[in-house]
């Protein structure tokens, strides 16, 4: 699931001096890591929207046996679910991202 949060790639400009590039870096880990946290707490609100609308049919002080139950396997199962498309879609990025890289070094003289 880590995988799918992580994007973006480093970059330089031969210009900058190391401290830019080093600064420059720093403020990417940042919003990579805001944005990843986002990411993650969209899918734990969705997450627990999805399974307690599903298993929780008469919400009350506490939660029935059968109610747990049903919660915690929607949420394997959401995650299950999300593991999977998440590593499809990564695997799918690199390759595409691989195929331009060899287009592109094919294109060169």
């Amino acid at each position: 699931m880590s995988d799918f949060f992580k994007f973006g790639s480093k970059s330089s400009s031969s210009s900058s001096t190391p401290s830019e590039n080093e600064k420059k870096e720093q403020i990417m880990n940042a919003v990579r890591t805001e944005i990843a946290q986002a990411n993650a707490q969209l899918l734990m609100n969705n997450m627990n929207e999805r399974c307690f609308k599903a298993c929780v049919t008469r919400p009350g002080a506490s939660l029935s046996s059968s109610e747990e139950t049903c919660l915690t396997r929607c949420m394997e199962r959401f995650m299950d679910t999300f593991n999977i498309v998440s590593r499809s879609y990564t695997a799918r990025l690199s390759r595409e991202r691989l195929d331009s890289i060899t287009s592109d070094f094919e294109k060169t003289p």
